[in-house]
């Protein structure tokens, strides 16, 4: 039977190859060969032959496989387009909205940003909103993921003074998301801190834990009754190792080494505060869920053969994501054991009394443990780990340096973004370790999406979009990964915050050079259109590159 097996396959592999891109003479050939051997050998068996033949041909080549492409989503799974205040609302000192740690960077440090933009405009969203909103109900999601402008909200940041247009734009935005029928997923902060906390030192200062509950009751009370999906913190790691570690986001402290260390202490606590607020009065009433969104790129061995490099990329994953996720979603709490242990030898080495990552008591471990009521994902791309050593970008003391691993870019595909390459099948070994990791959570993909330059047949988009879903569903259906929802990176073209409008993220094209910012929509629109209302990943000829399109 073996030998009939692969006789079937290569006349499979030999019919894809005529029927779908043509073939030389000589494969051809080799078909008629194939096609002979295989009516000797399998005359009693021809009539199960053909209706594999007709399987293989309805699942566009993936008989290969051995199982068809799943191409449908579970029922109840849902979609949404997520953006960011600071990168689509514009306004920035309008109707008493203060400034935050962004408008400071790029007011004073212009060039930081690469092509020298700002948020001072954006998209408008601030006098657009109703546009935008048109256009996700054109798309068809499930729900609009956005965040709230902390100092547009709390001009000083403390709940002293509360600006009566912050609270009267939401309720706009909630009100019209409302009549389109499309559900809200709010992020409380999304990286624009008031500048006013900033000089308090910002999440370094232990208390902006107070500052943050405050803020948080604030926003539950006042729109509450809408949002039933809550997000504490957008990217953690990013904003305590690029903002305070390094210099890559703002306030672009770049202690490394130790003001990350001294924000996600803060961060988590103050993460876990809100939590309990939520949980404990507001929940019984507006009946919502609150979750934190963690993001990573997901570390690979170069050489999965290679032991030592298997080892290193865990200890990568734990140092980026389990940095976050462990406290929250694991029973034993703090930080990851193999994180505590490195940054310690690290600290001594260095001549310090103290390690720079300092451990949660068990008080703060019991109160941080469990305050998520689903685990958020924000990802894109996958890296390799080749080796031990110090990573040659890695300043000192750091966070990288503590891990004590060499990274490298050399996988998959690229995009507009240096850091973005594309490798789907990175994101499905990531969310299998996320259900072994975390004990099977249930997981929203929070954020997801691919850069070019700003072109409207973005096939690359599209492929990228066609093919992390397709992991996605490999996942759910063959690994029992409790996927819950999935959340597009973004609307449309945004402040990318360093990058500025040079990497382009949107399913609309915004042009920033027209005062009227028009938003046209790229083909991904209809991708994603087709997708919403099928609620199954499209196949059509017309959403691929000419080049991959099949022959008829």
């Amino acid at each position: 039977m073996e030998k009939v097996r692969l006789l079937v396959l290569e006349f499979a592999k030999d019919i894809h190859a005529l029927w779908r891109y043509g073939a030389p003479f000589p494969t051809f050939l080799k078909l008629i060969g194939t096609l002979v051997l295989c009516l000797i050998v399998m005359m009693p068996l021809l009539y199960p032959l053909c209706v594999l033949a007709f399987t293989y041909f309805t699942c566009e080549g993936l008989f290969l496989r051995g199982l068809a492409q799943y191409t449908k989503f579970p029922e109840g799974f849902t979609f949404g387009v997520a953006t960011a205040a600071h990168q689509i609302e514009g306004a920035w000192n309008v109707s008493g909205k203060s400034e935050n740690v962004w408008d400071r960077l790029s007011h004073t440090r212009p060039w930081m940003i690469a092509d020298g933009t700002n948020g001072d405009v954006a998209c408008d969203s601030y006098n657009r909103y109703q546009e935008d909103v048109d256009a996700l109900a054109h798309i068809g999601v499930d729900f609009y993921r956005f965040s709230l402008s902390w100092s547009r909200i709390l001009p000083t940041g403390r709940v002293d003074f509360v600006n009566p247009d912050g609270i009267r734009y939401y309720n706009a935005l909630l009100d019209a998301l409302a009549e389109k029928n499309i559900e809200p997923l709010v992020t409380l902060f999304h990286w624009d801190l008031p500048q006013t906390l900033q000089d308090l030192g910002g999440w370094a200062n232990p208390k902006m834990i107070d500052y943050f509950r405050d803020y948080s009751d604030l926003c539950f009370r006042e729109f509450g009754d809408r949002i039933k999906s809550w997000i504490t913190f957008n990217e953690p790691y990013e904003i305590c190792e690029d903002a305070y570690g390094d210099d890559k986001k703002a306030p672009a402290i770049d202690s490394h080494g130790v003001g990350n260390y001294l924000c996600s202490d803060t961060l988590l606590k103050a993460h876990a505060e809100s939590y309990h607020l939520y949980n404990e009065t507001y929940r019984p009433t507006q009946n919502g869920r609150i979750q934190i969104s963690i993001n990573s790129i997901w570390y690979e061995p170069a050489d999965p053969e290679n032991a030592e490099q298997v080892a290193l990329a865990e200890v990568a994953n734990q140092f980026k994501f389990g940095w976050f996720a462990h406290p929250i979603f694991t029973e034993a709490g703090g930080y990851p054991t193999v994180m505590v242990e490195n940054v310690a030898l690290q600290s001594k080495a260095e001549g310090l009394p103290k390690p720079r990552l300092e451990q949660f008591d068990d008080y703060w471990i019991k109160r941080i443990r469990g305050t998520s009521d689903f685990l958020g994902i924000n990802h894109y791309t996958t890296h390799l780990i080749t080796g031990a050593g110090v990573d040659p970008i890695a300043k000192s003391p750091s966070w990288l340096k503590d891990i004590g691993a060499v990274t490298s870019l050399k996988v998959g595909t690229d995009s507009a973004s240096e850091w973005l390459r594309v490798v789907p099948t990175g994101f499905a070994n990531f969310l299998r370790w996320c259900k072994s990791s975390y004990n099977d959570p249930p997981i929203y993909i929070t954020e997801n999406g691919f850069s070019d330059r700003g072109t409207l047949l973005d096939y690359g988009r599209i492929k990228y979009f066609n093919d992390y879903l397709s992991e996605i569903l490999n996942v759910i259906y063959d690994d029992g990964v409790n996927i819950l929802g999935y959340t597009i990176w973004t609307l449309m073209d945004n402040f990318e915050w360093r990058a500025g409008f040079s990497e382009r993220f949107g399913l609309y094209k915004v042009d920033i050079t027209d005062p009227s910012l028009p938003r046209t929509p790229k083909l991904s629109v209809e991708y994603w259109k087709q997708l919403c209302a099928t609620r199954e990943l499209p196949q059509e000829d017309r959403f691929k590159e000419p080049a991959e399109r099949r022959r008829v």
